[in-house]
């Protein structure tokens, strides 16, 4: 190789120096190339192996590699959900001394996946409102730190599944900034504009492709990005007033933020001179409630929705088995120990890269819960087990790496998660048009797997 290979990394990997950098990255050969499912992009990005893991290499220049590589490190620190910026290589030459562009290398976000890669032969209406719901969330968070995004859209993203939903992480920041002051509402309606217009021009592309449901309709689902966005803005940061008698709205306006995910990080409380009017105005801090409660208990790093399921399990078996000498921290332990880590340890080895542990948690808490309203009984967990191992994870694709063909289209079919337990519903469980309504059965926690 021609020439000194410059290497700007954190953590920095020698196994990178193994890599062809001494050739273009359209021309690298098929031994080191990962054929993953990717977005559309104006740079060239492929998909390598490295020390038994995946990462992202994209073609830029050098000011753009260096930018990007340093907001995603920023991104990062602010708890964003975004991919993991592992190194940004400059001075690339080929053998004949020719300078070749500079790359940005990042590592392949586990179990997530373009949007296009989410179905099969055609997307349906439900499943791109979720994508949406997931992207305007992604866009709030941002927003709330002061991060101008200025090219939001589905393309951009990667999503991996949330217990019925999808979490949605930032994958481009190349035309974003930072503004320690905030952004203005024009800044904001900008980026919203930009993501409504967007998005319709990807779901009309897949509708010219025959690639969506007859009943998808681009423009509502575009749309549907401001409606979720303003909504959740208004909840997080609007302002509410009521009379003082009624002081117990402030508790239920801190859990209503809890629910969505978001904590507090100060509530400005300020009364009217006579003092019968209260007004509240809260300082949210960055998402994931849910999430930091697992983690600070059990230890488990999952995603807000599957935080919010598994913790949901955990104070229900707390209610059975709870004792007075008992603290949270031991019974989530106990439950940790019982529960949660029998069930992961019985997923046959070949299946493991089905769904990440916190996912098929869920999805079996799920499936229990229709196999009891199917039976009129209160099903145990490990037959549960057994039927969902059977009759729906051996039947999944992949997605701790999803291979594709060199185009990144996936070809064969995905089942995507949709209301309660589309899963279920996919396999031939049949659904009752109310079961979401209907409560799930008491907790059966003898679990012998």
């Amino acid at each position: 190789m021609s020439g000194s290979l410059n290497i700007t990394s954190a953590t920095a990997d020698p196994a990178l120096l193994d890599l062809p950098w001494q050739l273009p990255l359209d021309e690298w050969p098929a031994a080191n190339i990962a054929l993953l499912p990717k977005g559309i992009s104006r740079h060239l990005v492929r998909f390598a192996h490295l020390s038994g893991h995946v990462i992202a290499i994209k073609e830029t220049t050098d000011e753009m590699a260096k930018r990007e590589y340093a907001m995603l490190r920023t991104l990062q620190n602010l708890e964003i959900p975004c991919v993991d910026p592992l190194a940004v290589i400059t001075n690339r030459t080929d053998v004949n001394g020719l300078e070749l562009n500079s790359v940005l290398v990042t590592r392949h976000l586990k179990f997530s996946l373009p949007y296009r890669a989410l179905f099969s032969q055609t997307l349906r209406p439900d499943t791109a409102t979720r994508l949406v719901d997931a992207l305007a969330v992604l866009l709030v968070r941002l927003h709330i730190i002061g991060f101008f995004w200025g090219d939001v859209s589905l393309s951009n993203t990667l999503f991996r599944r949330d217990a019925g939903s999808f979490a949605a992480y930032l994958v481009d920041a190349e035309t974003g900034q930072l503004y320690s002051t905030g952004l203005s509402n024009g800044q904001r309606e900008n980026d919203l504009e930009i993501a409504r217009v967007n998005i319709a021009g990807e779901l009309m592309d897949l509708e010219a492709g025959g690639r969506v449901a007859d009943e998808l309709d681009p423009i509502r689902i575009s749309d549907g990005i401001v409606a979720a966005y303003r909504s959740l803005w208004k909840e997080l940061t609007g302002s509410e007033s009521f009379s003082s008698s009624e002081r117990w709205r402030i508790n239920e306006r801190v859990d209503r933020l809890n629910d969505l995910g978001f904590d507090i990080e100060e509530l400005a409380i300020k009364t009217n001179d006579d003092g019968d009017t209260v007004r509240i105005q809260p300082k949210v801090v960055d998402a994931g409630h849910h999430q930091r409660r697992l983690l600070r208990l059990t230890g488990l790093d999952a995603g807000e929705n599957q935080a919010r399921r598994l913790l949901n399990d955990l104070d229900s078996y707390t209610l059975k088995f709870g004792r007075r000498d008992y603290d949270e921290e031991m019974l989530a332990h106990e439950w940790l120990a019982k529960v949660f880590e029998p069930v992961v340890r019985a997923i046959p080895r070949d299946l493991k890269g089905k769904l990440e542990p916190a996912e098929v948690f869920h999805q079996l808490l799920e499936h229990r819960w229709f196999m009891s309203q199917q039976e009129s009984r209160d099903v145990p967990l490990a037959e549960a087990l057994n039927s969902y191992i059977n009759d729906i994870l051996r039947h999944r694709r992949d997605e701790a790496t999803v291979v594709g063909p060199p185009t990144g289209m996936i070809t064969l079919p995905i089942s995507v998660q949709g209301g309660a337990v589309p899963d279920v519903e996919a396999a031939g469980v049949g659904v009752p048009e109310d079961a979401a309504s209907e409560p799930e059965p008491e907790a059966d926690w003898r679990l012998t797997v």
